[in-house]
């Protein structure tokens, strides 16, 4: 057994007093749907509500071990390892400063807050996370405190690998595992442990399409930094895998990687919340989503694992889910009109809506000396197939008119 491993078998005893281990339960909506048995590994029911506390935990385990006198912890986190952080700080009863955003959503901060139990400081600095992170770090040398990454360090990577060993504990035969990525703790830990304990499991790794640095990496052979990424899915929008984490991934073939539309992502993580009453975060969901990319052939009769990694929803954020959603599946849409400036226009237009159809969006302005003036207009129906009907109504009556919808420029400005 590899010294990697013989630690995260230790981590995972000293975990065992204070962490019990999370539920893989079979989830039998996603397995009537994909015709073969999925399972969900709830990290998002996780005292913290997500895997990370796994990696702080072992990360203070260690370090205190090293040095006992040490106490004033330091992190930069815009989320889950903020919580996993604060964790431990209460749990071993040390200080810790964390350095967050200012963009950071309000809740968030509040539930750190309740975690760490009166021992941590919170600092909001920056716009983003790269700016906080080296706030942190120079805070941490100055301080002498000892600074947590939230994934590129050897501890953390141990940490987040015992969810590996819990998993085939309940379920020693699993066919197919997909994991999501984000930095690569996670993906770096489970990896090492499958391939000496189940090498005949197929990994999966998941990455959201707008925010895939493990995927730009291994086209290029190469870690390599994005320029531009998308936040939407903040608990796995990294720009740059962690080092440590890339040197075990380097091998992974980038075409047995699923890369997650963020439009997409939202259908499930609509679907898990009315369909089966849980809640994901936009990352937390990434897993399965990806389910609905894998050849269903490869999936018949298999055991598949799904690992949820967060449930840290801020519901404010449901309508832009519910918004991408719709447009995705093709329910909602937004046009621009050109309507005649006469008398009955209007009323002419309004005649062409079907039964299933109902307006979310509607501006407009009459404007002098012009024959014809411009509608916004956001359109909602039943059945996507509405829509090809309703723009032929539009051609056939001389509505000009054109479809917005995936302009995201302009919809990012209306919406």
């Amino acid at each position: 057994m590899s010294a990697f491993l013989q630690s995260v078998r230790q981590a995972k005893a000293a975990m065992q007093s204070v962490l019990t281990p999370t539920p893989l339960v079979e989830n039998l909506h996603l397995s009537q749907r994909f015709g073969c048995s999925v399972s969900l590994k709830r990290e998002d029911l996780s005292p913290v509500r997500s895997y990370k506390l796994r990696g702080a935990y072992n990360f203070f385990r260690k370090a205190l071990a090293q040095n006992p006198e040490l106490d004033h912890f330091v992190c930069a986190s815009a989320g889950n390892h903020a919580q996993g952080f604060a964790w431990a700080c209460a749990h071993f009863g040390k200080r810790g400063t964390i350095f967050m955003p200012t963009t950071t959503p309000a809740q968030k901060i509040m539930k750190t807050e309740v975690f760490g139990k009166g021992l941590i400081d919170i600092q909001l600095v920056g716009d983003i996370f790269d700016e906080c992170n080296t706030a942190a770090i120079e805070f941490s040398t100055a301080a002498q405190a000892a600074f947590v990454p939230p994934f590129d360090h050897v501890d953390i990577i141990e940490g987040q690998a015992t969810v590996a060993l819990e998993m085939l504990e309940q379920e020693p035969a699993i066919d197919i595992l997909l994991l999501p990525v984000g930095g690569g703790g996670l993906s770096a830990g489970v990896i090492q442990v499958f391939a000496d304990f189940s090498p005949s499991t197929k990994i999966i790794l998941v990455e959201p399409a707008e925010a895939a640095s493990l995927h730009a990496s291994l086209e290029a052979s190469e870690r390599i930094k994005l320029e531009t990424l998308s936040n939407f899915v903040d608990g796995a929008a990294v720009a740059q895998i962690g080092k440590a984490n890339y040197q075990v991934l380097a091998d992974h073939d980038p075409n047995a990687m699923v890369l997650v539309p963020e439009t997409r992502l939202c259908t499930t993580l609509i679907e898990m919340l009315n369909v089966e009453g849980i809640v994901l975060e936009p990352a937390g969901a990434l897993t399965v989503d990806a389910l609905t990319d894998l050849d269903p052939d490869d999936m018949k009769g298999k055991k598949v694992v799904c690992l949820t990694s967060g449930g840290n929803f801020d519901f404010e954020r449901l309508p832009e889910v519910k918004e991408k959603a719709l447009r995705y599946s093709g329910l909602k849409k937004y046009f621009i009109l050109r309507l005649p400036q006469r008398p009955g226009a209007l009323k002419d237009f309004l005649s062409l809506l079907g039964p299933e159809d109902d307006i979310s969006r509607f501006e407009y302005m009459k404007k002098s000396a012009r024959n014809f003036g411009t509608i916004l207009i956001g359109l909602e129906t039943a059945h996507a197939d509405n829509f090809p009907a309703f723009e032929d109504r539009m051609t056939e009556n001389g509505f000009g008119f054109q479809d917005i919808t995936d302009n995201e420029l302009l919809t990012n400005l209306i919406v």
